[in-house]
């Protein structure tokens, strides 16, 4: 059962579906599948106890492949940190740690918890100018946390041989504790408060310090390490007593179990012993390389005119219900496929299929199979085909398609790329006659009854709760864009109850009363709706939403979004009345009650890499900005960072000083081998605050309407003939 204030609530525009049963548990199931999926190659560089590619506690200058997602878990001293860390592009890299240190006795805590982010840009590759060059790689770490663990650093790495490589590097805070040298101007104390503010006055300041080391691979899976260290500890060792460091030098080996996992033991600081696990895997390399899903109907070619005029006649035009015929033969077509037949037009050299797909999670797949099966359809005199994907009865885009280029094309050397390059994308207009629908096509009722899987994460407490509900679900499409939704979840195990900890917020309780939600909505409906979509001109798109519309929130929610067919730029807007509902979850409201709206603008750069830029008011009558930034692999991975600032301080705001988190969504086809549209979304969050949160709604329009338009299609035309 999704509760609000717990789950990472969808920014505006942004997919907004619950962490379900298949969801939270993806990034967990993923890694340990993965694990023994990926080819390794020989020189790929290893990852460090920080959980971002280095020695051993020291960074260095390599980056992992493009695309790889790693998390480790590290322990010494009684020290643990795990990391989630990503190679967002060639060069750049960044890494979420949650770190737990014991004895610490301090401010209350026995065991004390510490969030951080990460980012990395390898500024020069290894051999750029000369072969002598070394990869150079500039540095933050934990720019955005308390401060704890910030340091800032400027590290080379350089191949002596193919098994050897030594690394070399200058650090700053926490990195030019131990063995300064020097100083770069001062650096002002660590200001922990309530953490989260990027803290620019310090980088590159005060103290600075070398640190370095060895790393040789005697065999593929083994990997030697030594290092000289230049973080002094000082506050775990001289302050706090969390262990004793006698040395700057730590030791130790790191061993390839299997492709993509990883185990390392080492000597550390003279005085403990560490230990470290890895698990990695890349978007680009799924469980099952070779697809298994049935093969798709081969493209007919027509004959030639001049062979067989005959053949080519429009005298079929004047049979009787030779469209519905023909529509019907598309539709069983269609099925075999996993989609349906929403729509059908045709006359003597023209037809127009609006279009329902159900399977494919990506949309130039599905386009591509419409059109082979046109080609067997559809008789010879029709030169031209107009695919409408169509969802939620809301027509996204027209695909035109010259049926010569489809059988052209069809089995040509990057057929993809060209058939895509030659189609036309255009507005797809309004929604056809009443009588161009398929028969039956819509009053249906489609439900479900599914495990649903919700977790909360770093509660001061505990840092992972978690429960598992059982979920029924029911949707009835009544009519062209009218949808009616609904959702009833219970518990079957879980300790989200158990959270006793009340909310110290300053602002209205929007999300930090998540824990009452999840005490008293048990069982709880978590969704009852309305919605509306619809086109209201040219480049145009609609949704109206009301009801109960997720498990803290009920009310009005209605969204534009202004979308050219051609164009990477979007730009939306979105206007809501939400009440906040009773903690049973029932029918129930409370008197807080609040207008929230955003103006957003979306960018497409290509490659899969997004942008979003989101102003408006949010639920506790803030008012801000949230700058959202991800990256979308051509088999339907994402993954995505996102911060939020608003009027709120950071004093109001509390711990974290302001919303921002990871999110990350792994198409279920990834695993399967087989196409699927189902995907889970899992959003991590340093806190669940008040501050910067948007409504969580259903089917926002820009995810619906980008994957059907001309950019995205072109960024994965590979898979058209797929």
């Amino acid at each position: 059962m999704t509760r609000a204030g717990n789950v990472g609530a969808g920014l505006t525009g942004w997919t907004a579906i619950r962490r379900s049963g298949s969801c939270a548990a993806a990034l967990g199931i993923t890694l340990a599948v993965a694990a023994g999926a990926q080819a390794q190659e020989r020189s790929r560089p290893t990852l460090n106890f920080y959980g971002v590619t280095g020695l051993i506690d020291m960074p260095s200058a390599e980056s992992q492949p493009n695309g790889q997602i790693s998390t480790t878990i590290s322990n010494f001293g009684g020290i643990t940190r795990t990391t989630l860390a990503f190679q967002i592009a060639p060069r750049l890299s960044g890494a979420f740690r949650y770190s737990a240190i014991q004895d610490w006795n301090s401010g209350g805590f026995a065991t004390y918890y510490d969030r951080g982010f990460d980012l990395r840009l390898r500024a020069i590759d290894e051999g750029q100018w000369a072969s002598w060059v070394p990869a150079v790689t500039i540095g933050l770490q934990d720019f955005a946390g308390t401060g704890l663990y910030s340091g800032e650093y400027i590290v080379a790495t350089k191949h002596l041989t193919d098994q050897l490589k030594i690394t070399a590097g200058l650090g700053w805070g926490r990195l030019g504790s131990s063995g300064a040298f020097g100083n770069t101007g001062t650096r002002p104390p660590i200001d922990i408060g309530e953490g989260g503010n990027p803290n620019t006055s310090q980088w590159f300041r005060g103290p600075v310090a070398p640190f370095g080391g060895i790393e040789w691979q005697p065999t593929d899976r083994l990997t030697l390490k030594a290092e000289y260290s230049s973080d002094a500890y000082t506050l775990e060792s001289d302050e706090r007593g969390v262990f004793d460091r006698n040395s700057s030098f730590n030791f130790g080996a790191t061993y390839e179990v299997a492709d993509g996992f990883a185990i390392g033991a080492y000597s550390m600081y003279g005085s403990e012993l560490g230990v470290f696990a890895k698990l990695s895997f890349n978007p680009n390399d799924p469980p099952n390389p070779g697809s298994i899903e049935p093969a798709p109907a081969p493209v007919a070619v027509r004959v030639r005119r001049a062979d067989d005029p005959g053949a080519w006649s429009t005298a079929w035009t004047q049979e009787a219900n030779a469209d519905a015929i023909i529509a019907a033969d598309i539709e069983t077509w269609l099925a075999r496929e996993g989609m349906a037949l929403e729509a059908f037009e045709v006359n003597a050299t023209e037809a127009t299929l609006w279009l329902q797909n159900d399977r494919y999670n990506v949309a130039a797949q599905a386009i591509g199979r419409a059109a082979r099966i046109l080609t067997r359809t559809l008789p010879a005199s029709v030169e031209v085909f107009h695919i409408i994907p169509v969802h939620r009865g809301l027509p996204i885009s027209r695909i035109t398609l010259q049926r010569s280029d489809v059988e052209e094309l069809a089995n040509a050397l990057n057929g993809g790329a060209q058939i895509v390059e030659r189609a036309v994308f255009s507005d797809p207009g309004p929604r056809p006659a009443w009588s161009a629908y398929a028969d039956g096509r819509y009053s249906k009722f489609h439900w479900g009854l599914e495990p649903d899987l919700e977790l909360s994460f770093f509660d001061p407490e505990q840092p992972v709760r978690g429960d598992l509900d059982l979920r029924l679900w029911g949707r009835y499409e009544a009519l062209p864009g009218l949808v009616l939704n609904g959702a009833v979840a219970g518990r079957i195990v879980g300790n989200l109850d158990q959270i006793d900890r009340t909310s110290n917020s300053e602002l209205p309780r929007v999300r930090s009363d998540f824990a009452l939600y999840a005490r008293e909505g048990d069982p709880g409906l978590s969704e009852l709706t309305a919605a509306y979509f619809f086109k209201p001109g040219r480049n145009l798109y609609g949704r109206a939403t009301v009801g109960y519309l997720e498990p803290m929130f009920g009310g009005v929610s209605t969204e534009l979004l202004w979308k050219p067919v051609e164009s990477r730029l979007a730009l939306g807007a979105e206007l809501n009345y939400a009440v906040q509902r009773d903690y049973d979850m029932q029918l129930g409201f409370q008197d807080y009650d609040v207008v929230t709206g955003h103006l957003t603008a979306y960018y497409g750069f290509g490659n899969g890499y997004e942008a979003q830029i989101a102003a408006g008011r949010y639920l506790a009558g803030d008012w801000g900005t949230t700058v959202a930034f991800r990256r979308t692999f051509r088999n339907g991975w994402q993954l995505g960072a996102f911060a939020t600032f608003t009027d709120v301080s950071a004093e109001q705001f509390g711990e974290g000083s302001f919303d921002k988190g990871i999110e990350l969504t792994v198409p279920l086809s990834w695993f399967i081998g087989q196409p699927s549209r189902r995907k889970s979304r899992t959003v991590l969050r340093s806190l669940a605050r008040d501050g910067g949160q948007p409504l969580i709604v259903a089917d926002r329009l820009y995810p619906l309407v980008r994957d059907y338009q001309e950019y995205w299609i072109d960024d994965t035309s590979a898979r058209f003939w797929r």
